[in-house]
Formats: structure tokens, C-alpha cells, sequence
């Protein structure tokens, strides 16, 4: 809990706008995106192993830190320690399992009841509801969770967000943690999970014209080999929990970019 105390008494806030904006600068050395955790610490340490701790390196976490796996709270702390001792080299956003109702469900209110108290689970979800939900490299990459939006037309829209918040149920906050890519269709489709939407390449292309971008990275699915690209490139899937909840063959990965982008 101090940890967190800690995180909100040296006002962190100021590097969590709703939208992270890293430039050029950043990018002089090595930068990775990393994308689901889920409580996967020991892969999280091998993450980190493999391309350096910080400093060494600069790192972008696309969410969903917590649930499924055995140890939520290592994962967390770490992140999170990480952000307060480095705040302008290493970035949260927040996933849809940074969410009370769902990781209520999914294990970490579990976790922090068995092993702490309840009060500690209601403190990360006040950590939570002010964590930034999407990001943008340099002006070419634009980085959130889940995907689009049918409410989405500019980032000006995500900016205006307040926070803190809870994750509503439909709408902007709720498609940027929960919506996923459909091959198979053209335009807005039902999504599978039962919330939000699914959007064709079409939409990706589309939105990427429009904003002058080059590529839409996000998380949320497991891919088979950790990462996975969509819409002739312009999209790509970052999942970096190898072997899912011990019930997956798949491999995690990382994205890194340098300032050739």
C-alpha cells in the first residue's frame, strides 16, 4: 500500500495524461512495448533480462498487469516501483483487467484478500482508475490495449477523457480496452466477448490516413508467437505471457523501435 501511497503523494499524475506522448528523444536508446503480463512474474524478470532493466532500456507496458496468473501483486509493485524511480523512461498504460469489476472476478481481488486485506485491492483500483489508456511514438505509432473505436476520430477525443474512472460498459474508454481486430469483416462487427466491437483493416486503414499515422500496436489477444500483424502491417499484437496460464503454447514477445521508427 505504500508503494502505492508513494506513487499518488509525489503527484505521478503529471506524466499519466490520457494520452503518453513520446518523441524522437526517447528513442536514442533501446524502447520495447510489452504487451499482457497477468500476474506471470517470473516472465515478467525474463522480459526484463532479455532487454535490459531499467535504465538500460526504455519500456511501454500495453496493460492487463494483473489476474490469471499466480503473482498480480509482484507484478505490479514492480511496474510500478519502476515508474516511480524512473517516471520519464517508463510507461503504464492500463488494460481491461485494470478494472474493478473484472479483476474482482479474475483473480486479483482474490489474491490481495488472501494475502493482504481487502483495503489494498481497493487502493490499486484507485491507482488504476487514473492510468493513461493509449500512447503515442512520435507521432507514427499510436499504442493502447485493446484498439479502435466507432467513436474514435481524433486523439483530442481521448484527451478530453476524465479521470479518475471507472471502465464504463460501452464507449470510447470502454472499445480503447476491449475492442480486437476481425479479419473476416469490413466496418464494425459484434465482438466475441460480448463487449464492445471487432473492426475490419479497413478501419485501421482508415484511421491511420485520417491522423497521419503509420501503425496502431496493441495487446489484449494471445497470439501464437507472441506478436501478430493485421491489416497489411499497419496493426501488430503484442503478448508477452508465454505459455498462458499454463494452458497456451504460445510464445511472448516484445517490440522494440529506434528513431529510424
Amino acid at each position: 500500500t505504500s508503494l502505492i501511497f508513494c506513487y499518488f503523494e509525489h503527484q505521478f499524475w503529471k506524466y499519466f495524461f490520457l494520452i503518453l506522448t513520446i518523441g524522437f528523444s526517447f528513442l536514442t536508446i533501446r524502447f520495447f512495448f510489452s504487451g499482457d503480463i497477468h500476474g506471470q512474474y517470473a516472465d515478467l524478470l525474463r522480459l526484463f533480462e532479455y532487454g535490459g532493466f531499467p535504465p538500460k532500456a526504455n519500456y511501454l507496458f500495453l496493460g492487463d498487469y494483473v489476474d490469471r496468473g499466480k503473482q498480480s501483486l509482484e507484478t505490479i509493485c514492480l511496474l510500478l516501483a519502476y515508474k516511480i524511480k524512473y517516471p520519464e523512461n517508463f510507461f503504464l498504460l492500463r488494460g481491461n483487467h485494470e478494472c474493478a469489476s473484472i479483476n474482482r472476478i479474475y483473480g486479483f481481488y482474490d489474491e490481495c484478500k488472501r494475502r493482504f486485506n481487502v483495503r489494498l485491492w481497493k487502493t490499486f483500483t484507485d491507482c488504476f482508475n487514473c492510468l493513461p489508456v493509449a500512447a503515442l511514438i512520435d507521432d507514427k505509432i499510436l499504442c493502447m490495449h485493446g484498439g479502435l473505436s466507432p467513436d474514435l476520430t481524433n486523439l483530442d477525443q481521448i484527451r478530453s477523457i476524465t479521470r479518475p474512472t471507472d471502465v464504463p460498459d460501452s464507449g470510447l474508454l470502454c472499445d480503447l480496452l476491449w475492442s480486437d481486430p476481425g479479419r473476416d469483416i469490413k466496418g464494425w462487427g459484434m465482438n466475441d466477448r460480448g463487449v464492445s466491437f471487432t473492426y475490419g483493416p479497413d478501419r485501421v486503414s482508415d484511421f491511420l490516413m485520417k491522423n497521419d499515422m503509420d501503425l496502431v500496436c496493441r495487446a489484449h489477444q494471445v497470439v501464437e508467437d507472441g506478436y501478430e500483424f493485421f491489416a497489411d502491417r499497419q496493426l501488430v499484437t503484442i503478448f508477452s505471457a508465454p505459455n498462458y496460464c499454463g494452458e497456451f503454447d504460445n510464445a511472448g514477445a516484445m517490440m522494440s523501435v529506434d528513431e529510424s521508427l
